[in-house]
Order: structure tokens, then C-alpha cells, then sequence
């Protein structure tokens, strides 16, 4: 269910320094930041998805300020109309407010979810390449054993047995079933880098091994660990919304993939006046997902300097 993380590989070809960000920025005056904006906009898709992203993050935040009543009234079901742009719910809820509001329940899921998955996969795949033996061993075999359990099924043994009644708790669950794919990748990478002088430099001036590991060899696969960053939103993303349609996750408070659940439940699909109430928040769904993928496929092009060059 969702991406596959060990697509986007960005491995240091033999001969190129590890460090590619510099490679970014070109012109002289030109800081990182902004010379990574101006590869940024040397892609469209790139830039387009970056767009889609930063107005969806922006709305969830200031929309709801300046739409934030979702009191219910005795409309159930209304069809557009100037007091109610896209109708109201069978509660009678203005279901423009509450796609400007269900929004933030589902980035919080997707951003806490992908940093929790990308600390584990980090922490536990350096120090695994790093010492190899029995610690290897015993991760590759943890690492398998989740793999071999598709997630959806872990996660709906997980939603009868606990309840998901926070997004804090919903994307530690979802962040902490998704690591083993993404922990393999940064193995892999690790196990490369490990053997690079600057990596054997650093162990003749005895820096200790965790410096080594996170301040050495870590920062060197920076553009990678992004990249598979916003991967692990996107499939967080996705366990977030399956949760919901399965009602495995309690349908309490608002946001879009409750309202999904909700809109098929009660059969607005069937339903003339209520098919906004439905298909507005998989447009948010699928507008997210889809500015996410076009971002992650350019800053792969920029990062990536073999890419970049082609």
C-alpha cells in the first residue's frame, strides 16, 4: 500500500564527493536556499506540486479563521448555495468548513507518521550497517518479519486492540509499522558510505562511534532521507484514510477521511445534493497526494546531481 521507498535510491556513484547539495547552487551570491528554489522552478511539475502543497498547508492553517462555524443546522443535505458553497452534511454541517478543517487532522497524521518512520528507519539501519554481527542480523530479521505482514493487516489488529483517539497516537501507530522497507534502504546506503576515507579518517581520530554514525556518515545521505520523508507522508497518508473506511479508527471530530467513511456510509454518492460531501475531500486527498509525488520527483532531479545531469 503505497509507495515503494527503495525506488528512490540515491546512492553516490564511485568518485563523487558524498555531499551533493552544493551541487544545487551554481551561481556565486546565490545562498542554498535560495539556489534550491531556483532549481525548484526550472521544473514545473516540481513547482507545481510544491505550489499544491504550501496553499493545502496554508489553508488547514488560515481557512479555518475565516471558516470555522461547524454548527449543525436544520439543512441536512442542502444543495449549493451562496450561504453554503458546497452544501451541507446529513448533520447539516457547511461542508466547506469542514474541508477547510479536516485537513490538519491528516497532515499532522502524514508528517508525524513520516518523521517517526524516517528516526526509526535512520537510527536502527545506520547503526545495523554500521556494526553488522548479531544487532544486523536481528534487525534484518525484525525488518523481515514485518514486511512479510501486509500493514493493513497489522494496523487492523492494531485498531481492535487499541483506540486511535488522537492523531498523536494514530500516526505513532502508523509511523511505527512502516520503518522496515525504508530501514533496508538506509542500510544499504550505509554499507557504502561506511567504507569511504573520510568515514576511516574519523575512526583513526577515535570520535566515537556515534558521532561517526549521525555526524559522519547521516548527513551525507541528507537529500535521500528527504525524499523518502515525503514518501512515508504520502503512504502514511493512505493507512490513515484505509483506517477510516475500514472504521477502524473512531469517527470522532472531522476531517477528510471521516468524511469519506461518512459520505459512503450513508449513501451520498446516491444522492444528487451530497455528492460534494463526498467528492470535495477526496479532491483534497487526491490534490495532496499529487503535489506530493510531483515534489518528490524533482527534488529527486536536483539532489541527485547523475539525475540532474541526464
Amino acid at each position: 500500500m503505497g509507495i515503494n521507498v527503495a525506488d528512490a535510491t540515491l546512492e553516490p556513484a564511485k568518485g563523487e564527493e558524498p555531499h551533493v547539495s552544493e551541487e544545487v547552487v551554481k551561481a556565486k551570491g546565490v545562498g542554498p536556499i535560495r539556489g534550491f528554489f531556483r532549481e525548484l522552478a526550472r521544473s514545473t511539475s516540481g513547482l507545481i506540486g510544491f505550489i499544491i502543497v504550501v496553499l493545502l498547508v496554508a489553508m488547514t492553517i488560515f481557512a479555518p479563521l475565516l471558516r470555522g462555524n461547524l454548527k449543525p443546522t436544520t439543512d441536512y443535505w442542502a444543495p449549493f448555495s451562496a450561504a453554503h458553497p458546497l452544501g451541507t452534511s446529513g448533520q447539516g454541517i457547511d461542508t466547506l468548513a469542514m474541508v477547510v478543517n479536516g485537513g490538519k487532522t491528516v497532515l499532522l497524521v502524514g508528517f508525524g507518521a513520516a518523521a517517526l518512520t524516517v528516526l526509526i528507519a535512520v537510527v536502527i539501519g545506520s547503526l545495523a550497517a554500521y556494526f553488522r554481527g548479531w544487532f544486523d542480523a536481528l534487525m534484518l530479521q525484525v525488518a523481515d518479519l514485518f514486511m512479510t505482514i501486509p500493514q493493513i493487516v497489522l494496523l487492523a489488529v492494531m485498531g481492535s486492540l487499541f483506540r486511535f483517539d488522537s492523531p498523536f497516537w494514530l500516526a505513532v501507530i502508523v509511523g511505527a509499522l512502516s520503518w522496515p522497507v525504508l530501514m533496508r534502504s538506509i542500510r544499504a546506503q550505509v554499507l557504502t558510505l561506511k567504507e569511504r576515507e573520510f568515514v576511516e579518517a574519523a575512526r583513526l581520530l577515535d570520535l566515537g562511534t556515534l558521532r561517526i554514525v549521525f555526524v559522519e556518515i547521516v548527513p551525507n545521505m541528507a537529500s535521500f532521507i528527504l525524499i523518502n520523508f515525503i514518501i512515508a507522508v504520502t503512504n502514511a497518508i493512505y493507512a490513515m484514510v484505509g483506517l477510516y473506511l475500514l472504521g477502524l479508527a473512531p469517527l470522532a471530530g472531522v476531517n477528510w477521511g471521516i468524511m469519506v467513511q461518512d459520505g459512503w456510509t450513508n449513501g451520498a454518492m446516491f444522492n444528487p445534493d451530497a455528492l460534494p460531501y463526498i467528492l470535495a475531500p477526496v479532491a483534497m486527498i487526491v490534490l495532496l497526494q499529487l503535489g506530493l509525488i510531483l515534489l518528490t520527483r524533482s527534488l529527486e532531479e536536483i539532489l541527485n546531481p547523475r539525475l540532474r545531469d541526464r
